[in-house]
């Protein structure tokens, strides 16, 4: 009984807001008509550059947030090159492992700043133009307001240029940062022991502290240290140029101007650079016995020099504008600590054609 209920009130439902549909069918709905102004995918700007007031970063090694710039040049349609250079705001906002280093740390290491540098171009193999469709939406000055934001908006489909660009990518990638090597000695099975002198030593796995005046004895020591990675990428992407605007009859005018890129690469750090542990030990008292001080190389901390990374970029091809990217992957560090996921979005970003040349004529 309770199924054949249910199937009841299901069906009711399923009437119900087909009968609301029909009725709420809007009175605007009609078709309209355009003049195209423009319809150019091949005439967009050379040169790019955004300032990237927020990204966010979700790295296995060092969960991190700051500021940057990037920049991207089209060489007509052969080939293109970007530079990207992202840090954090500050320690506390929001670079984890290095405040998390300046609460915790047992070492006498200097936790490193998070930088991040990229460089790289590439080269269209192919590049076509191809007929396709846009969708506008469709806009009134008097819709500003309250008006415009309890509105669901119309959008009109338009026939346009598609230009595509198939590309190969190379380039290098260099970035630097703090690390927690106690939680990536715990991930590899190693721990404190495992870490030594040339004498052989191992470094302790427990200290003697004083905290606010009181001593405390078997406190764990957290070690802490810098890695700095050196490497380059080698992929694909494929890329969407539209450049289109129409002129609507009692709308405003339509604009699809949008750089889409999509892009797989190999990472490949030859050179991982991490530095070795330097310790002092506590006396009786809990103060450094500067005696004591010694380097423990993290020789078994086990890396990883290659990854991988699948991403997205957007611009748009106006004087003013804005810019978002993102990708995900896995990048060469220490290992089972090299996920990361990135967001990034730059305003504003300043676009130039980089043609001052004007047309002279002799009296």
């Amino acid at each position: 009984m309770k199924y054949r209920f249910l199937i009841l009130i299901a069906a009711l439902m399923v009437l119900t807001s087909s009968t609301l549909f029909a009725q709420g069918e809007r009175k605007d709905k009609t078709a309209v008509t355009y003049e195209e102004i423009y319809d150019e995918p091949y005439s967009v700007n050379k040169l790019f550059i955004g300032l990237v007031p927020m990204y966010g970063e979700l790295f296995a090694t060092n969960v991190n947030a700051g500021f940057g710039v990037d920049a991207m040049y089209y060489l007509k349609d052969k080939a293109d090159f970007h530079v990207q250079y992202r840090k954090t705001y500050s320690q506390k906002f929001y670079d984890f492992t290095r405040e998390l280093a300046s609460n915790q740390s047992s070492v006498d290491n200097r936790s490193a700043v998070y930088n991040y540098i990229e460089f790289g171009g590439s080269y269209h193999f192919k590049d076509f133009e191809e007929s396709s469709k846009t969708k506008m939406v469709l806009y009134k000055n008097s819709y500003k307001g309250n008006k415009w934001a309890a509105r669901v908006p119309l959008h009109a489909e338009v026939p346009c240029k598609v230009r595509k660009i198939y590309a190969a990518r190379l380039g290098g990638i260099f970035w630097t940062s703090s690390a927690d090597l106690g939680r990536i000695l715990e991930r590899q099975g190693l721990s404190n022991s495992d870490l030594k002198t040339t004498s052989d030593v191992s470094l302790p796995e427990v200290e003697m502290v004083k905290i606010d005046g009181v001593l405390k004895t078997n406190y764990p020591v957290h070690p802490f240290t810098n890695i700095t990675s050196t490497g380059l990428y080698v992929g694909g992407s494929m890329s969407w140029i539209r450049n289109v605007a129409v002129n609507f009859d009692k709308f405003e005018e339509g604009i699809d101007d949008g750089i889409l890129t999509a892009y797989v690469d190999i990472l490949i750090a030859p050179s991982l650079k991490i530095d070795d542990v330097v310790y002092t030990q506590k006396d009786a008292n809990g103060d450094r016995d500067v005696t004591t001080t010694a380097t423990y190389s993290v020789s078994p901390v086990k890396t990883k020099m290659i990854g991988f990374r699948v991403g997205m970029d957007g611009r748009f091809n106006r004087q003013l504008g804005w810019s978002y990217g993102g990708e995900v992957g896995y990048r060469p560090t220490f290992e089972k600590a090299g996920f990361y996921a990135l967001i990034k979005i730059a305003f504003p970003v300043f676009r130039t054609n980089l043609d001052y040349k004007v047309e002279s004529f002799g009296k």
